[in-house]
């Protein structure tokens, strides 16, 4: 059964924002959120993001939402 390797998922939106120049601040202020501590979050594999953020980040990061989730299959 596949699963959300959040960790991973994490490392690929830090890896993906910082090869396309984007900083936290960029996807803080596309994301409508007052603080970064939701990115933070993401990147560190602490949780995921909701399925309209990562569409933001795939529309930023000029890619689709399944290469930025990492899913392992069991």
């Amino acid at each position: 059964m596949p699963c959300i390797d959040v960790a991973a998922t994490g490392r690929n939106i830090a890896d993906m924002r910082k090869k396309a120049g984007i900083s936290v601040k960029d996807i803080q202020q596309a994301c409508g959120f007052s603080t970064p501590n939701a990115i933070y979050k993401w990147q560190n594999g602490d949780c995921m993001p909701t399925i309209d953020n990562m569409v933001i980040m795939a529309d930023m990061f000029g890619v689709t939402i399944d290469s930025i989730v990492v899913v392992i299959r069991q």
